[in-house]
């Protein structure tokens, strides 16, 4: 009898992430994929990512609305709650053998939950990493607590997990699913981008990505330093992807599509590019802005770049084509002309990344039908 696994998926980031481990477990034929898809995928206002889910002809066993119209604390606050009815309502359908959950945003929390109190085994990938700026650090951690199989993407990561009390055998470094991309992705050329864009793709181009930073309070403010500092370079083609539906982010939707209204043949903003794109552009790029994890993950694999601002990232794990900087918009400038110069680029090639190689989906994948099942959902606290 094939084994039902659950895989949830909430927003294009996490999606892209977790795609070629979907495709194994959709073609499996020892296995039973049951996807629920959720969140910014079923919004308009983040550019409604579902139809690029069928697209992919992947069948969706359940769609879990759950986003409010506000981006405010309350806000996120209640629509975790609907999340929370709205995955007890599918699971309790489906009933899974077994739920995959990727990342630390709060409808990935609504679904730990739910299967919690279902009793059906969780299993977590990128766990034990750190991003102090965020709730989602909390929720990360707290997700761990709740799963029974943890996939990690360093052993750094993998040590983490196990301080928290979880058992070292259920623990499995795998690295990132996200570079399993860079074996497959069918490259798109500057002109082919800028045409699906309508933009075009100049020199030099700059990939940008900024998410509110939800312990701060106030993600308006860096924001705005990180567009006055593109403002310096007038010769620059820049391509800024919204943020995600967390506090605030909504403010900063407006705020980025002001921009691009101001600045139309050097700016462009774009709600979803899809992973193809996305990837391409990054790829296409000579510099990743922002506070994104891509920037930290794939960006560096394809040996490009990166100028991550202020808190958000704080933590994690950083290649040296990594380069801090504070939400200031002369040092934001300065790192990007460090990120530009010659002598940066041409080290590039010999910066090493920290995140593994391609393959991790297919390593989860094999585990995930594998693994016993039997009494896993009594966990015992590995005391250290």
């Amino acid at each position: 009898m094939a084994r039902k696994i659950c895989v949830v998926t909430g927003t294009r980031a996490e999606y892209g992430l977790l795609y070629w481990l979907i495709r194994r477990l959709h073609e499996d034929v020892e296995v039973e994929l049951q996807l629920v898809v959720t969140a910014m995928h079923l919004s308009p206002e983040f550019g409604m990512t579902v139809r690029e889910i069928e697209a992919d002809d992947f069948p969706i066993a359940a769609r879990v609305e759950m986003l409010l119209s506000g981006d405010s604390p309350a806000a996120i606050a209640k629509s975790m709650g609907l999340g929370t009815i709205g995955f007890a309502d599918a699971l309790e359908r489906l009933r899974p053998d077994l739920l995959v959950v990727l990342g630390d945003r709060f409808e990935i929390l609504a679904a730990a939950q739910a299967a919690m109190v279902a009793r059906i085994p969780i299993a977590h990938i990128h766990g034990g990493e750190l991003t102090e700026g965020l709730i989602d650090e909390a929720i990360r951690h707290a997700v761990t607590k709740m799963a029974h199989l943890h996939f990690v993407a360093t052993d750094t990561y993998g040590r983490r997990v196990i301080q928290m009390g979880e058992q070292p055998d259920r623990v499995f470094v795998v690295g990132t699913p996200g570079l399993d991309h860079l074996a497959h992705t069918e490259w798109m050329s500057a002109e082919e981008l800028g045409q699906s864009l309508d933009f075009a793709i100049g020199a030099p181009f700059f990939l940008v990505t900024y998410h509110p930073v939800t312990l701060e309070g106030d993600s308006a403010r860096p924001l705005g330093e990180l567009l006055a500092a593109l403002e310096a370079f007038p010769e620059a083609s820049v391509l800024i992807t919204y943020p995600n539906a967390d506090t605030d982010g909504r403010v900063l939707i407006e705020m980025i599509d002001a921009f691009a209204s101001e600045l139309p043949g050097r700016v462009k903003a774009a709600a979803s590019l899809g992973q193809r794109r996305y990837l391409s552009a990054m790829r296409l790029s000579d510099v990743v802005i922002g506070n994104s994890s891509s920037g930290l993950t794939e960006a560096p694999a394809l040996r490009k770049p990166t100028v991550n601002l202020g808190e958000r990232q704080r933590g994690r794990l950083k290649a040296e084509t990594v380069i801090d900087c504070i939400e200031e918009r002369s040092a934001v400038a300065d790192a990007i002309r460090q990120a530009l110069s010659s002598e940066f680029q041409a080290r590039l090639p010999e910066m090493k990344t920290v995140y593994g190689e391609p393959g991790a989906s297919e390593r989860i994948a094999d585990i995930l039908k594998t693994t016993p099942l039997d009494d896993i959902i009594k966990k015992r606290f590995n005391d250290r």
